[in-house]
């Protein structure tokens, strides 16, 4: 019985966090730091604020997780270059994982954004630290392909800035596409569409067939 009960509450604890995150999320990205309230953040997460402050007790620990949060997840998106056999395979389902992340995680990327764009008060150790010794990773494996001759001799950083910016374009400029798009969200299809054009046109650019 004992047991039973601790994992209820581990699992009303868990729900109660994912909802307030997602909510935070939404209204950081909305409203930015400065003009996002704890109330604000617990209407919209349909909670008491009292609630809000005990998974949370200040705006500031709310928002590094926020921000933790979505930096954790373009991390473990980049698993698929350590799992690769070249760059068609890593730098393609690279791309996908990117695109994926934009399409079900539009605010948290925007609320990545919107701090890089304030010079990163929040995040500038990550940047400089984890962000750092990630990228560096991944240009000595793009580095490796170039030298095994397996794709055209670019340079790794600017193709990882330019991945980041296209993919992440679907994401921070959403209502942008929505607009151009009549007016709607991109569908499923059109999700599909985009992947696999942004992953083609990319591949070729690198002398990767896409195929």
């Amino acid at each position: 019985m004992a047991d039973t009960a601790r994992n209820r509450k581990k699992n009303i604890r868990a729900e109660n966090e994912a909802l307030i995150l997602q909510a935070a999320e939404k209204v950081f990205a909305e409203a930015g730091y400065g003009g996002a309230t704890m109330q604000l953040i617990a209407d919209v997460a349909g909670l008491p604020k009292a609630n809000l402050h005990y998974y949370f007790p200040t705006k500031d620990e709310l928002y590094r997780r926020v921000v933790e949060t979505i930096f954790q997840i373009w991390l473990d998106a980049a698993n698929v270059f350590e799992n690769s056999d070249g760059p068609a395979e890593g730098i393609g389902a690279y791309i996908d994982a990117k695109m994926e992340i934009s399409r079900r995680h539009p605010a948290g990327s925007k609320v990545w954004a919107s701090e890089v764009m304030h010079r990163a008060p929040v995040i500038q150790e990550w940047l400089e630290s984890t962000l750092n010794v990630w990228t560096d990773g991944r240009i000595a494996l793009i580095e490796s392909w170039i030298a095994e001759g397996r794709m055209d001799p670019v340079d790794p950083r600017h193709l990882l800035y330019m991945i980041w910016a296209t993919t992440q374009h679907y994401a921070d400029f959403g209502h942008q596409i929505e607009t151009l798009n009549n007016g709607a969200p991109l569908d499923d299809a059109q999700w599909e569409t985009a992947k696999t054009n942004v992953r083609r046109i990319i591949l070729k650019g690198i002398g990767v067939s896409p195929d």
